[in-house]
């Protein structure tokens, strides 16, 4: 299996603009023989709380058909966050896009103490299953509670991929957290971060990727967009594109 892990700069809530960002990335990681290409935390919105409830919507939206097309045409999973709506509740989500299967919407379960006044926790625990391989998703602030990484174990997933908007501030101390997640569950860890600002963050890059025994194999910059992909059979990890 192939795993790929995107790093980019969002456009502040445009979805359209951003959604012409994934395809084009999307074609690359399919063009590298990926499986599953994850894209960072809000990725088709950027991060930005104020804006989540005028522009929530949910995994049916038709203007995601065309990321859905790609996955059909590709055979390529692709997991792309989105703020969802039920209701009055309000989600950070990963819409996962199957090639010719129903769309899944998994939303984040454990909240930054600054989200809880916008956002509701999910309780929606996920692992999918690719043959030998099982990945678990991750959003964000998921990847610092014991929970999160041990229902990801109890699933048997061999990786743990976390979709993230990390800080200038925060980014260390999160890398450092993958790493021993990795050593301690015999787990794959990736992490998909932006670069740029979104939410008025100063975002970090540096997306990584770590073997099962807590080593980072291939990182990127705090500049570049950029894409990792991870081959499970050869257990190596190639940046494969760089567009800035």
């Amino acid at each position: 299996m192939k795993l790929a892990i995107v790093q980019l700069e969002p456009v502040k809530g445009d979805i359209e603009k951003n959604i012409t960002q994934h395809v084009s990335w999307i074609k690359k990681a399919a063009q590298q023989g990926a499986d599953m290409v994850v894209f960072p935390e809000l990725s088709l919105s950027g991060y930005e709380p104020e804006l989540a409830s005028s522009i929530a919507t949910n995994q049916d939206d038709k203007r995601l058909d065309v990321i859905q097309a790609l996955s059909n045409e590709y055979q390529v999973t692709v997991g792309a966050g989105l703020p969802t709506r039920d209701g009055d509740n309000l989600f950070i989500s990963m819409i996962i896009f199957r090639p010719s299967q129903a769309r899944i919407t998994y939303s984040k379960q454990f909240l930054y103490p600054t989200e809880t006044s916008v956002f509701t926790a999910a309780n929606n625990p996920l692992a999918l299953p690719f043959g030998a391989e099982t990945v678990a998703p991750a959003i964000c602030y998921e990847l610092s509670n014991k929970e999160h990484h041990e229902m990801a174990a109890q699933n048997k997933a061999t990786a743990y991929v976390a979709s993230v908007l990390n800080a200038v501030s925060g980014v260390d101390a999160d890398l450092e957290k993958l790493g021993d997640i990795a050593k301690q569950y015999q787990m794959t860890t990736m992490m998909a971060n932006f670069i740029g600002t979104s939410g008025g963050y100063a975002c970090a890059g540096k997306s990584s990727v770590w073997n099962k025994d807590g080593q980072l194999l291939a990182q990127l910059g705090t500049e570049e967009e950029g894409m990792i992909v991870f081959d499970t059979e050869t257990k190596e990890a190639n940046i494969v594109a760089e567009n800035r």
